[in-house]
């Protein structure tokens, strides 16, 4: 395995003066795949429209959604995460955020001089190889993960960029310390980088310190024509928020998918606006079939999100996102039978193959010809007892047959449809055994040794 150091301490002591000249960003709530927040405007130029190259027709698949209770009193579905629960207090609701006309937009500071990335299609091959890993706060483990990713054959690096950590200290305040040598040193290793991109700050308000959206969507959009601007042509793609079909990710507020495409929308022509090339992907949503105001099922959400955009997706996102977590069932396990029976979850959403039940929805509503980024998913080895998660935990020797077998499941079966697929998590240097996180993860903290678990080396050695 090979670590290049000497970089590594370059970019330490670079992100060490610039701390010191431009002041850290504020630190903020963890995200939702991490213990930190790390991640953790418009202007008047016209909406780009992305242009998707035709597939083979495939057959109409028949959704099956999730059904609404219709006694009140019902016992909703076991809501399935795969982040620990927030904990911090609900602000009160904040008034909800409207499409604002575009307003005056900050300009960056002076970009990086480096050069673009080469400009890569907007279809991707079926599947592509990514790993999620968190490279904010440690410049030297940083630069050894994004080593290790390239290491095995993996194309893809999918970072957080906690928007309170680059403009927590106000509006048109931005510490760019930080994403600065993240993106230089994917770049350097020929990764393609996938952005996550929520976390107001708290003068945004929209629930702070909860991770939801802002009192007023023109503030997200001018965050974003800053920061797409800087990085145009050296970030691949974007995904807009995570998981918002969970109140504690939509500011506390009761799941909403009409507000959530009016913020796509919002987003989305800032990004293109900032650079046509880059790739717009809707928020991953939490697989579950809970129906309660602290969640609301994923197959529900989406079908309402594409009723809000009025059909196809032209507009609000080039490719969809999705979370597939596997549960307690192997990668090929059909959703009918995890539905079945109880002991396995008992219900469509507890198996990696629930993106196919998204999928029929893309399709019923003319989506075909767009593809699917698997944006998390994987399996737990959690052995506390009292963890919410050890119900579904495998050992790590399972964990990374699975892994290996869910790429090839899909490469068999959802080609050309799936895109990106990007597994959890190489694990963050400041995760124990008492965070929830780290028993999902391929790889044991440590540095400067990089600590790989069984699955780690079955990823590498597998064909791509």
């Amino acid at each position: 395995m090979r670590f290049t150091l000497s970089t590594s301490w370059k970019y330490l002591s670079v992100a060490l003066i610039l701390a010191l000249l431009i002041g850290c960003a504020a630190p903020g709530v963890g995200p939702t795949s991490g213990s930190v927040s790390q991640n953790t405007d418009p202007t008047k130029a016209s909406n780009p429209a992305a242009t998707v190259e035709p597939t083979e027709a495939e057959p109409t698949l028949a959704p099956t959604l999730t059904s609404e209770p219709t006694q009140s009193g019902e016992t909703p579905t076991e809501q399935a995460t795969e982040s620990p629960t927030e904990t911090e207090a609900v602000a009160d609701p904040a008034q909800e955020a409207t499409d604002a006309p575009a307003t005056e937009t900050v300009a960056p500071t002076t970009a990086p001089t480096n050069t673009p990335m080469p400009v890569k299609s907007l279809r991707m091959n079926s599947p592509e190889y990514g790993m999620q890993s968190f490279p904010w706060w440690r410049p030297e483990v940083a630069s050894r993960d994004f080593q290790v990713i390239n290491d095995a054959g993996f194309g893809w690096a999918k970072v957080n960029f906690g928007w309170r950590d680059i403009e927590g200290a106000g509006k048109g305040v931005f510490d760019w310390s930080r994403t600065d040598p993240i993106v230089d040193m994917a770049n350097q290793e020929g990764l393609d980088l996938v952005v996550r991109l929520d976390h107001q700050p708290s003068w945004a308000g929209g629930g702070f310190p909860l991770n939801g959206p802002p009192d007023n969507l023109q503030d997200f959009a001018d965050f974003l024509t800053a920061m797409v601007g800087r990085y145009k042509g050296r970030i691949r793609a974007y995904e807009v928020w995570n998981e918002p079909n969970l109140a504690r990710e939509w500011g506390g507020k009761v799941p909403d998918p009409g507000s959530y495409v009016n913020m796509l929308r919002v987003a989305y022509r800032a990004i293109k606006a900032a650079d046509p090339n880059a790739m717009v992907i809707s928020a991953g949503l939490s697989p579950t079939g809970t129906w309660s105001d602290e969640a609301k099922p994923d197959d529900w959400y989406l079908e309402s999100m594409y009723v809000a955009m009025g059909g196809p997706s032209n507009g609000y996102f080039d490719v969809l996102g999705a979370h597939a977590p596997g549960f307690k069932s192997a990668p090929e396990r059909d959703p009918a039978e995890v539905a079945a029976i109880p002991g396995e979850g008992g219900h469509r959403a507890f198996c990696f193959r629930r993106v196919e039940d998204l999928r029929a929805i893309m399709v019923k509503y003319g989506d075909q010809n767009k593809q699917v980024a698997v944006l998390e998913f994987g399996w737990t080895s959690d052995p506390r007892p009292d963890s919410p998660y050890n119900w579904h935990a495998v050992s790590e020797e399972v964990k990374a047959d699975y892994f290996v077998r869910a790429y090839q499941y899909a490469k068999e079966n959802w080609t050309p449809w799936v895109g990106l697929m990007s597994l959890i998590y190489i694990c963050d240097h400041e995760w124990t055994p008492e965070h929830e996180q780290y028993w999902w993860a391929i790889s044991d903290p440590g540095w400067p040794d990089f600590n790989a678990r069984p699955a780690y080396n079955a990823l590498k050695a597998m064909p791509k």
